[in-house]
Protein backbone atom coordinates (compact mmCIF):
# COMPACT_ATOMS: atom_id res chain seq x y z
CA UNK A 1 0.00 0.00 0.00
CA UNK A 2 1.56 3.19 -1.11
CA UNK A 3 0.56 6.81 -0.80
CA UNK A 4 0.88 8.27 -4.63
CA UNK A 5 1.10 11.73 -6.06
CA UNK A 6 -0.47 14.10 -8.21
CA UNK A 7 -2.57 10.92 -9.95
CA UNK A 8 -4.34 11.46 -12.97
CA UNK A 9 -8.05 9.92 -12.09
CA UNK A 10 -9.34 10.15 -15.63
CA UNK A 11 -9.61 6.40 -15.75
CA UNK A 12 -11.16 6.20 -12.48
CA UNK A 13 -13.84 7.71 -13.68
CA UNK A 14 -16.82 6.47 -16.38
CA UNK A 15 -17.22 10.34 -17.53
CA UNK A 16 -13.48 9.72 -18.42
CA UNK A 17 -12.93 13.80 -17.07
CA UNK A 18 -9.62 14.66 -16.55
CA UNK A 19 -9.28 15.39 -12.71
CA UNK A 20 -5.76 15.17 -10.88
CA UNK A 21 -6.23 13.67 -7.19
CA UNK A 22 -3.34 15.15 -4.62
CA UNK A 23 -2.77 12.02 -3.04
CA UNK A 24 -4.24 8.84 -3.67
CA UNK A 25 -3.70 5.30 -2.09
CA UNK A 26 -5.34 2.10 -3.40
CA UNK A 27 -6.63 -0.02 -0.68
CA UNK A 28 -7.03 -4.19 -1.07
CA UNK A 29 -8.20 -5.43 2.40
CA UNK A 30 -10.41 -4.25 5.48
CA UNK A 31 -7.19 -3.89 7.74
CA UNK A 32 -5.43 -1.68 5.14
CA UNK A 33 -8.04 0.59 4.95
CA UNK A 34 -8.07 1.04 8.85
CA UNK A 35 -4.65 1.26 8.72
CA UNK A 36 -4.76 4.56 6.21
CA UNK A 37 -8.02 6.13 8.40
CA UNK A 38 -6.69 7.01 11.72
CA UNK A 39 -3.31 7.93 10.59
CA UNK A 40 -4.79 10.35 7.89
CA UNK A 41 -4.83 14.05 8.65
CA UNK A 42 -5.89 15.36 4.71
CA UNK A 43 -9.20 15.79 3.70
CA UNK A 44 -10.60 12.25 2.52
CA UNK A 45 -12.12 11.41 -0.95
CA UNK A 46 -13.42 7.99 -0.99
CA UNK A 47 -13.41 6.32 -4.61
CA UNK A 48 -15.23 2.85 -5.90
CA UNK A 49 -16.39 2.52 -9.24
CA UNK A 50 -16.15 6.47 -10.22
CA UNK A 51 -19.94 5.90 -11.70
CA UNK A 52 -21.66 8.06 -10.45
CA UNK A 53 -20.05 10.90 -9.84
CA UNK A 54 -18.42 13.81 -11.78
CA UNK A 55 -15.64 15.62 -11.16
CA UNK A 56 -15.47 19.24 -11.69
CA UNK A 57 -12.26 20.08 -10.42
CA UNK A 58 -9.25 18.36 -9.37
CA UNK A 59 -9.10 16.89 -6.28
CA UNK A 60 -7.41 17.96 -2.48
CA UNK A 61 -6.41 15.71 0.14
CA UNK A 62 -5.97 12.26 0.02
CA UNK A 63 -7.96 10.15 -3.11
CA UNK A 64 -8.72 6.53 -0.98
CA UNK A 65 -9.96 3.90 -3.75
CA UNK A 66 -11.78 1.15 -2.44
CA UNK A 67 -10.30 -1.88 -4.27
CA UNK A 68 -11.78 -4.68 -1.66
CA UNK A 69 -12.00 -8.17 -3.72
CA UNK A 70 -14.27 -11.47 -2.84
CA UNK A 71 -17.53 -13.16 -2.91
CA UNK A 72 -18.95 -15.49 -0.27
CA UNK A 73 -21.92 -17.45 0.66
CA UNK A 74 -23.04 -17.16 4.10
CA UNK A 75 -25.65 -19.57 4.40
CA UNK A 76 -28.30 -21.35 2.52
CA UNK A 77 -31.00 -23.41 2.64
CA UNK A 78 -33.62 -24.86 0.18
CA UNK A 79 -35.52 -21.61 -1.24
CA UNK A 80 -32.67 -18.98 -0.66
CA UNK A 81 -29.08 -17.65 -0.01
CA UNK A 82 -27.41 -15.17 1.58
CA UNK A 83 -24.12 -13.98 0.06
CA UNK A 84 -21.79 -11.26 0.50
CA UNK A 85 -19.95 -9.55 -2.22
CA UNK A 86 -17.00 -6.70 -0.94
CA UNK A 87 -17.10 -3.46 -1.71
CA UNK A 88 -14.97 -3.29 -4.58
CA UNK A 89 -15.91 -5.64 -6.97
CA UNK A 90 -18.62 -4.33 -10.13
CA UNK A 91 -21.58 -4.94 -9.87
CA UNK A 92 -22.81 -5.87 -12.91
CA UNK A 93 -20.20 -8.68 -12.77
CA UNK A 94 -21.58 -9.63 -9.35
CA UNK A 95 -25.13 -9.71 -10.93
CA UNK A 96 -23.74 -12.37 -13.35
CA UNK A 97 -22.26 -14.28 -11.07
CA UNK A 98 -25.43 -14.63 -9.16
CA UNK A 99 -27.20 -15.59 -12.43
CA UNK A 100 -24.43 -18.31 -13.30
CA UNK A 101 -25.57 -19.88 -9.80
CA UNK A 102 -29.31 -19.21 -10.55
CA UNK A 103 -29.45 -16.92 -7.69
CA UNK A 104 -32.49 -14.67 -8.21
CA UNK A 105 -33.13 -11.44 -7.43
CA UNK A 106 -30.83 -8.91 -8.76
CA UNK A 107 -31.22 -9.70 -12.80
CA UNK A 108 -33.57 -6.26 -13.55
CA UNK A 109 -30.38 -4.57 -11.87
CA UNK A 110 -28.12 -5.84 -14.69
CA UNK A 111 -25.36 -3.52 -16.83
CA UNK A 112 -25.75 -0.57 -13.65
CA UNK A 113 -22.44 0.75 -13.49
CA UNK A 114 -20.56 0.59 -10.58
CA UNK A 115 -18.99 -1.42 -7.85
CA UNK A 116 -21.19 -2.67 -5.03
CA UNK A 117 -20.20 -0.71 -2.16
CA UNK A 118 -21.62 2.09 -3.71
CA UNK A 119 -25.26 0.08 -4.15
CA UNK A 120 -26.76 0.95 -1.21
CA UNK A 121 -25.98 4.08 -1.00
CA UNK A 122 -28.62 5.50 -3.44
CA UNK A 123 -30.33 2.19 -3.40
CA UNK A 124 -29.63 1.43 -6.89
CA UNK A 125 -32.82 0.52 -8.77
CA UNK A 126 -34.26 -0.38 -12.34
CA UNK A 127 -37.65 -1.82 -13.84
CA UNK A 128 -39.62 -2.41 -11.06
CA UNK A 129 -36.39 -3.70 -8.78
CA UNK A 130 -34.69 -1.92 -6.23
CA UNK A 131 -31.93 -2.45 -4.07
CA UNK A 132 -33.49 -2.73 -0.99
CA UNK A 133 -35.70 -5.79 -2.35
CA UNK A 134 -32.55 -7.85 -1.50
CA UNK A 135 -30.55 -6.07 0.70
CA UNK A 136 -29.69 -7.78 3.93
CA UNK A 137 -26.93 -5.85 5.55
CA UNK A 138 -23.44 -4.46 5.00
CA UNK A 139 -20.28 -3.62 7.15
CA UNK A 140 -19.06 -0.07 7.02
CA UNK A 141 -15.69 1.15 8.61
CA UNK A 142 -16.55 4.67 10.47
CA UNK A 143 -14.08 7.29 8.52
CA UNK A 144 -13.15 9.53 11.87
CA UNK A 145 -12.63 5.95 14.42
CA UNK A 146 -11.86 3.37 12.30
CA UNK A 147 -14.49 0.83 13.81
CA UNK A 148 -16.78 -1.46 12.26
CA UNK A 149 -20.59 -1.16 12.46
CA UNK A 150 -23.20 -3.06 10.71
CA UNK A 151 -26.44 -1.69 9.30
CA UNK A 152 -29.46 -3.45 8.82
CA UNK A 153 -31.98 -3.07 5.88
CA UNK A 154 -34.32 -0.84 8.22
CA UNK A 155 -30.98 0.77 10.09
CA UNK A 156 -30.24 2.44 6.27
CA UNK A 157 -33.88 3.85 5.52
CA UNK A 158 -34.13 3.55 2.08
CA UNK A 159 -36.23 5.52 -0.33
CA UNK A 160 -35.97 6.04 -3.91
CA UNK A 161 -32.31 6.59 -4.86
CA UNK A 162 -31.67 7.39 -1.38
CA UNK A 163 -30.42 5.88 2.01
CA UNK A 164 -28.59 6.92 5.45
CA UNK A 165 -25.73 7.48 3.41
CA UNK A 166 -26.67 10.16 1.58
CA UNK A 167 -28.78 12.00 4.45
CA UNK A 168 -28.05 11.37 7.98
CA UNK A 169 -24.81 9.64 7.65
CA UNK A 170 -23.18 11.12 4.55
CA UNK A 171 -19.74 10.95 4.74
CA UNK A 172 -19.63 9.43 7.49
CA UNK A 173 -18.66 5.81 6.98
CA UNK A 174 -16.76 3.67 3.77
CA UNK A 175 -19.04 0.61 2.83
CA UNK A 176 -16.82 -2.37 2.79
CA UNK A 177 -18.95 -5.30 1.63
CA UNK A 178 -23.14 -5.96 1.17
CA UNK A 179 -25.31 -8.94 1.94
CA UNK A 180 -28.17 -10.34 -0.04
CA UNK A 181 -30.37 -12.55 0.43
CA UNK A 182 -31.61 -14.35 -2.76
CA UNK A 183 -33.38 -17.50 -4.15
CA UNK A 184 -32.54 -20.44 -5.67
CA UNK A 185 -35.71 -21.83 -6.85
CA UNK A 186 -39.17 -20.30 -7.86
CA UNK A 187 -37.96 -17.04 -8.29
CA UNK A 188 -40.17 -13.83 -8.09
CA UNK A 189 -39.49 -12.71 -12.16
CA UNK A 190 -40.37 -9.05 -12.22
CA UNK A 191 -41.20 -8.59 -15.75
CA UNK A 192 -44.17 -6.10 -15.40
CA UNK A 193 -42.28 -3.19 -16.93
CA UNK A 194 -43.61 -2.83 -20.74
CA UNK A 195 -39.98 -2.51 -21.69
CA UNK A 196 -38.81 -6.51 -20.71
CA UNK A 197 -42.19 -7.82 -21.93
CA UNK A 198 -41.63 -6.49 -25.05
CA UNK A 199 -37.94 -7.41 -25.68
CA UNK A 200 -39.03 -10.81 -24.07
CA UNK A 201 -41.76 -10.86 -26.89
CA UNK A 202 -39.24 -10.06 -29.53
CA UNK A 203 -36.74 -12.87 -28.24
CA UNK A 204 -40.46 -15.47 -28.34
CA UNK A 205 -39.93 -16.49 -24.70
CA UNK A 206 -43.40 -16.94 -22.69
CA UNK A 207 -41.46 -18.64 -19.78
CA UNK A 208 -38.85 -16.46 -18.54
CA UNK A 209 -35.74 -17.31 -16.62
CA UNK A 210 -33.62 -15.13 -14.67
CA UNK A 211 -30.66 -15.21 -17.23
CA UNK A 212 -33.69 -14.69 -19.83
CA UNK A 213 -34.50 -11.49 -18.17
CA UNK A 214 -31.54 -10.11 -17.35
CA UNK A 215 -30.14 -10.95 -21.15
CA UNK A 216 -33.13 -8.59 -21.84
CA UNK A 217 -32.81 -5.94 -19.30
CA UNK A 218 -28.67 -6.00 -21.05
CA UNK A 219 -30.36 -5.46 -24.16
CA UNK A 220 -32.88 -2.84 -23.19
CA UNK A 221 -29.99 -0.69 -21.97
CA UNK A 222 -27.89 -1.28 -24.61
CA UNK A 223 -30.13 0.02 -27.01
CA UNK A 224 -30.26 3.26 -24.93
CA UNK A 225 -26.95 3.85 -22.93
CA UNK A 226 -24.25 4.11 -24.14
CA UNK A 227 -21.22 2.43 -23.37
CA UNK A 228 -18.60 4.02 -20.45
CA UNK A 229 -15.64 2.76 -22.05
CA UNK A 230 -16.71 4.39 -25.57
CA UNK A 231 -18.34 7.18 -24.88
CA UNK A 232 -18.13 8.70 -21.25
CA UNK A 233 -21.43 9.06 -18.76
CA UNK A 234 -22.44 8.45 -15.78
CA UNK A 235 -25.83 6.34 -16.96
CA UNK A 236 -28.71 8.44 -15.61
CA UNK A 237 -27.56 11.93 -14.81
CA UNK A 238 -31.19 13.12 -13.36
CA UNK A 239 -33.33 11.70 -10.86
CA UNK A 240 -37.50 10.49 -11.84
CA UNK A 241 -39.22 13.48 -10.02
CA UNK A 242 -42.10 12.46 -7.69
CA UNK A 243 -44.56 15.15 -7.19
CA UNK A 244 -47.42 15.36 -5.43
CA UNK A 245 -51.56 15.22 -6.65
CA UNK A 246 -51.91 18.48 -7.07
CA UNK A 247 -48.75 19.04 -9.09
CA UNK A 248 -49.46 16.36 -10.98
CA UNK A 249 -52.98 17.19 -12.00
CA UNK A 250 -52.30 20.77 -13.11
CA UNK A 251 -49.24 18.91 -14.97
CA UNK A 252 -51.64 16.23 -16.91
CA UNK A 253 -53.71 18.96 -17.56
CA UNK A 254 -51.54 21.00 -19.10
CA UNK A 255 -49.93 17.86 -20.87
CA UNK A 256 -52.64 15.14 -21.31
CA UNK A 257 -49.59 12.34 -23.51
CA UNK A 258 -46.79 12.94 -20.68
CA UNK A 259 -46.12 9.18 -19.11
CA UNK A 260 -46.56 8.60 -15.26
CA UNK A 261 -45.91 6.25 -12.69
CA UNK A 262 -48.25 6.25 -10.08
CA UNK A 263 -46.23 5.57 -6.66
CA UNK A 264 -49.05 6.18 -4.15
CA UNK A 265 -52.42 7.37 -3.91
CA UNK A 266 -50.89 10.80 -3.64
CA UNK A 267 -47.30 10.44 -5.24
CA UNK A 268 -46.55 10.33 -8.92
CA UNK A 269 -43.73 9.88 -10.64
CA UNK A 270 -42.72 11.43 -14.01
CA UNK A 271 -40.15 10.59 -16.26
CA UNK A 272 -37.39 12.99 -16.47
CA UNK A 273 -36.12 11.67 -19.90
CA UNK A 274 -39.32 12.33 -21.39
CA UNK A 275 -39.22 16.30 -19.81
CA UNK A 276 -35.59 16.32 -20.84
CA UNK A 277 -36.75 15.75 -24.23
CA UNK A 278 -39.58 17.47 -24.61
CA UNK A 279 -37.15 20.82 -23.53
CA UNK A 280 -35.35 19.84 -26.59
CA UNK A 281 -32.53 18.53 -25.30
CA UNK A 282 -32.48 15.11 -26.82
CA UNK A 283 -28.94 14.98 -28.53
CA UNK A 284 -28.03 18.38 -28.61
CA UNK A 285 -24.03 19.27 -28.42
CA UNK A 286 -22.37 21.60 -26.57
CA UNK A 287 -18.73 21.47 -27.56
CA UNK A 288 -17.78 17.84 -26.19
CA UNK A 289 -20.34 18.38 -23.66
CA UNK A 290 -24.04 17.14 -24.26
CA UNK A 291 -26.99 14.81 -23.99
CA UNK A 292 -27.11 11.29 -25.44
CA UNK A 293 -29.14 10.62 -29.33
CA UNK A 294 -30.80 7.58 -27.69
CA UNK A 295 -31.31 8.50 -23.92
CA UNK A 296 -32.01 12.07 -22.88
CA UNK A 297 -31.57 11.34 -18.86
CA UNK A 298 -28.11 10.77 -20.11
CA UNK A 299 -25.21 13.68 -20.52
CA UNK A 300 -22.42 12.22 -22.12
CA UNK A 301 -18.33 13.72 -22.82
CA UNK A 302 -17.72 13.25 -26.55
CA UNK A 303 -13.92 13.75 -25.65
CA UNK A 304 -12.21 16.38 -24.29
CA UNK A 305 -15.30 18.03 -22.13
CA UNK A 306 -14.55 18.87 -18.68
CA UNK A 307 -16.39 18.41 -15.79
CA UNK A 308 -17.47 21.85 -15.12
CA UNK A 309 -18.83 22.33 -19.18
CA UNK A 310 -20.94 19.20 -18.01
CA UNK A 311 -21.98 20.45 -15.09
CA UNK A 312 -23.15 23.51 -17.53
CA UNK A 313 -25.40 21.71 -19.76
CA UNK A 314 -27.04 20.15 -16.90
CA UNK A 315 -27.98 22.87 -14.99
CA UNK A 316 -29.47 24.46 -18.54
CA UNK A 317 -31.54 21.58 -18.67
CA UNK A 318 -32.56 21.73 -15.10
CA UNK A 319 -33.42 25.72 -15.92
CA UNK A 320 -35.30 24.28 -19.11
CA UNK A 321 -37.39 21.67 -17.50
CA UNK A 322 -38.62 24.00 -14.64
CA UNK A 323 -39.55 26.81 -16.84
CA UNK A 324 -41.68 24.41 -19.32
CA UNK A 325 -43.17 22.45 -16.97
CA UNK A 326 -42.73 23.34 -13.17
CA UNK A 327 -40.90 20.34 -12.31
CA UNK A 328 -37.90 20.56 -10.25
CA UNK A 329 -35.27 17.46 -11.58
CA UNK A 330 -32.66 16.43 -9.06
CA UNK A 331 -29.16 15.26 -10.01
CA UNK A 332 -28.69 11.53 -9.26
CA UNK A 333 -24.99 11.79 -9.71
CA UNK A 334 -22.92 13.03 -7.27
CA UNK A 335 -21.07 16.22 -8.06
CA UNK A 336 -17.51 17.52 -6.59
Amino acid sequence: MTIEQNVSLKNYNTFGIESTAEYFVSVTSVAELKEVLPTNEKELFILGGGSNMLLTKDIKGLVLHLNLKGIEVQKQNNDHVEITCMAGENWHEFVLYCIDKNYGGLENLSLIPGNVGTSPIQNIGAYGVELKDTFVRCNAVEIATGKEHTFTNAACDFGYRTSIFKTSEKGKFIITSVTFSLTTKNHDHSVSYGAIKDELAKQHISAATIKDISNAVIAIRKSKLPDPAELGNSGSFFKNPVVDAETFRNFKIKFPEAPYYEVTNTTFKIPAGWLIEQAGFKGKRFGDAGVHKNQALVLVNYGNATGKEIWDVAMKIQKKVRKDFGIFIEPEVNIF
